[in-house]
């Protein structure tokens, strides 16, 4: 099996959490650049879990789509390496734009083709973005892709702090609901 293929076996199990705890040897192995966010404390009110086990969870809470799976794996393998930190808080700015980096660089050595490479680029890089009309028309499929990406990373954030992002994922089902 080539990595794609493994990558492919591990994130599209009906238990995706549990294969990657199977596999955590064989998915360190292949994308290294993972290991920071284990037991990387997010030190934030809006975060209870660490990075890595906030990616398990939003894993967890996904439909079975190798596109959203595979983002949601990197979508914030670049918060290790683009915080700040003030009065104990730590913030995140930029982590989209330093994970889309990094996610870049594990695609092309895994073996994705360009193409591939760059729909899950941008996937990464937009997943804190809000979602506009714009892109709901321009690109419906992308759209749909990144609100449950969207709606995967809300519901593994700290659930007194989830209401302001239910509300939100709400208005844009319904727009996007419109739309289609």
């Amino acid at each position: 099996m080539n990595n794609i293929e493994i990558m492919y076996d591990i994130l599209m199990n009906d238990n995706v959490v549990e294969s990657i705890n199977e596999n955590l040897g064989t998915i360190l192995m292949l994308i290294p650049e993972l290991k920071p966010t284990i037991g990387f404390e997010h030190k934030h009110p809006h975060h209870h879990l660490d990075v890595w086990d906030h990616t398990l969870y939003a894993l967890g809470q996904s439909i079975k789509d190798f596109d959203v799976r595979l983002t949601l794996l990197l979508h914030d393998i670049g918060k290790p390496h683009s915080y700040q930190e003030k009065d104990g808080i730590r913030h995140f700015k930029g982590h989209p734009k330093e994970s889309k980096k990094m996610t870049k660089k594990i695609l092309k050595r895994l073996g994705f083709n360009d193409l591939y490479n760059k729909k899950i680029c941008y996937l990464v890089g937009k997943h804190d973005e809000p979602i506009t009309n714009k892109d709901i028309n321009k690109y419906p499929e992308l759209t749909n892709k990144r609100f449950e990406i969207q709606r995967c990373d809300a519901l593994a954030h700290h659930p007194d702090k989830l209401e302001k992002r239910i509300n939100y994922l709400n208005y844009i089902r319904e727009k996007i609901k419109v739309k289609s």
